[in-house]
């Protein structure tokens, strides 16, 4: 496990929340309300727990509706002008992201393909653009592999052969 929330990660999350931390003995836990939106929900965090066979981090957000985790976390963005943490794990070039906001806020994106971060945006339809410009936030604390970075260069190979493509339809 190359990530670890250590203390100094956990009071960078509550000030940027606006929150005070709650130590639960294995996790530590922020509650974040919202009357005027009604919105309430509590982020829980599990720094180096077993999970399965291995140890990871856990994050786990409960709403009054839903209970979301993100297994074997890697790593957190925080945005002060948002408000908001987006938590990220990837596995096999594929990303999942967590973002819990200041306001009550939280949303979930999952098995998103790492090669979008890097690519055109306007590319994509409004369906996908959302998960790849959120995740593209922590696209700078995410491992260098080989094949992101081939399936980066790839993509952007494909949309300039498109955009070519188009130029000498039109030109």
């Amino acid at each position: 496990m190359e990530f670890e929330f250590k203390e100094s990660d956990i009071k960078k999350i509550a000030q940027i929340l606006g929150v005070a931390v709650k130590h639960r003995g294995s996790n530590v836990r922020f509650e974040l309300e919202n009357k005027s939106l009604n919105r309430k929900l509590a982020l829980e965090i599990y720094p180096s727990i077993n999970i399965g066979q291995r140890k990871g981090n856990l994050v786990s957000v409960y709403t009054p509706t839903a209970h979301l985790q993100l297994h074997f976390c890697t790593g957190y963005v925080v945005s002060k002008l948002l408000g908001e943490i987006t938590f990220v794990a990837e596995s096999d070039g594929k990303l999942s992201g967590l973002t819990v906001e200041r306001e009550g806020g939280c949303s979930l994106y999952a098995n998103v393909d790492r090669g979008i971060l890097s690519g055109d945006f306007t590319t994509l339809g409004p369906e996908v653009m959302l998960s790849g410009i959120a995740l593209s936030l922590t696209e700078n604390i995410l491992p260098q592999s080989a094949s992101s970075g081939s399936e980066a260069k790839e993509s952007r190979k494909s949309q300039e052969k498109t955009k070519r493509k188009q130029k000498n339809k039109t030109g």
